[in-house]
């Protein structure tokens, strides 16, 4: 794993995080919600870099209301006529 050093305010509001191992831990999945809505990383990458399991990292999707599924509706089309012609 990569270490990388960030500065914050000393004084962040409670509420963000208890310590700074939970600051961290908010930032890791911050930035794994961020690129797997954009498409950047799998489900899978995402949990690796948050520290989660993927089962975890799909509740945290979900908290964050960012689809679990990223399928552009054309990849759903296509997906349901190679289901629909394996069943003719």
């Amino acid at each position: 794993m990569k270490t990388i050093t960030i500065e914050v305010p000393e004084q962040l509001p409670p509420e963000i995080a208890a310590s700074d191992e939970d600051l961290a831990r908010q930032f890791r999945l911050a930035a794994a919600i961020s690129w797997y809505e954009r498409g950047l990383i799998s489900q899978g990458k995402g949990a690796e870099v948050a520290g989660l399991t993927r089962s975890e990292f799909i509740d945290a999707l979900s908290a964050a209301h960012v689809d679990a599924l990223q399928v552009t509706p054309e990849e759903l089309r296509a997906e349901l006529s190679r289901t629909l012609d394996a069943r003719r």
